[in-house]
């Protein structure tokens, strides 16, 4: 005897539908998650060329900058600016400078004596506390 459809169960009749459904689904979210990944790596790679063209920027106003410290620390322009603000300052007279030897020691980088380096005498932990 042949089989009615209408004895069927809804399972039965629905289920290629839902297997088709979600088919239809997974390839769907693949190729929008396919397209939203291409999309994520071209705007991460404008981010990343505006952020080296920023570095590059900053990297020349860096150089630009040192450069004017540079000039600005320079004894001419220093003294250029003396003149400008009269400020009345002048080199010293040869007899106005004090001139300070060190101990040969200290400039040849020699380690400095004990007795010399040694500050305060430390206390030894068995010592009592008056």
């Amino acid at each position: 005897m042949a089989k009615n459809r209408k004895n069927q169960s809804a399972a039965v009749r629905f289920g290629p539908a839902l297997k088709a459904f979600l088919l239809c689904l997974f390839i769907g979210g693949s190729g929008v998650g396919y397209v939203w990944q291409k999309n994520q790596i071209y705007e991460l790679g404008k981010q990343i060329k505006a952020r080296e063209n920023r570095l590059k920027e900053l990297q020349v106003q860096n150089e630009k900058t040192r450069r004017q410290i540079a000039m600005l620390h320079s004894p001419q322009f220093i003294e250029l600016r003396i003149k400008e603000l009269n400020l009345g300052l002048v080199q010293p007279q040869p007899n106005q400078i004090w001139r300070m030897v060190e101990s040969s020691a200290e400039i040849s980088g020699l380690p400095r004596p004990p007795a010399v380096r040694q500050l305060a005498a430390r206390r030894s932990t068995n010592a009592t506390m008056p």
